[in-house]
């Protein structure tokens, strides 16, 4: 088992859109890498704790390789947007990959050398060792599915990509 963590704007479709793939685990929306202990979700929208939201993915490697699961999480970001992602602003929905497993680093660099030539520019998604992660609250847990009709800036046909 592997854990990565993606941040990729609001991550109630973030966390939604990496549920759906054979070999994800298990999943839990959160804040990392910000100044302050346990922020809460107002602490990170309205008191620049520095925190990104974000998925802790945990998956089984042997079935969801990670360049696969990164190829994946590349559809649904604009990785050269900063601070922004869909209609939502502020640093808290940057992008960003985090790791807590050197090993997975070379696998993370060659995805973004080759979205990089994609793109012809030097990505906004940042690489990082992650320094913390704190749970959000239990109502964001599982967001898209407590309330279906709720804002995603995904768009609502890759949510249906790799159904177990």
């Amino acid at each position: 088992m592997k854990t990565i963590y993606l941040a990729g704007g609001c991550f109630w479709g973030t966390e939604h859109f990496i549920k759906q793939f054979r070999g994800v685990l298990d999943t839990q929306v959160g804040y990392a890498n910000g100044r302050t202990e346990n922020p809460s979700y107002e602490d990170v929208r309205y008191r620049d704790t520095g925190h990104a939201e974000t998925v802790r993915v945990e998956y089984d490697e042997a079935v969801l390789p990670t360049r696969k699961l990164l190829g994946y999480y590349f559809l649904t970001i604009d990785p050269l947007s900063v601070n922004r992602q869909g209609a939502d602003t502020g640093t808290q929905y940057r992008t960003g990959i985090y790791y807590e497993d050197d090993a997975l680093l070379p696998d993370i660099e060659a995805v973004v050398r080759a979205e990089e030539q994609k793109a012809g520019a030097k990505l906004a998604v940042e690489v990082l060792p992650l320094e913390n992660f704190y749970a959000a609250e239990e109502y964001h847990q599982d967001y898209l599915v407590k309330n279906p009709g709720g804002y995603c800036h995904i768009p609502p046909k890759l949510m249906h990509l790799d159904m177990p």
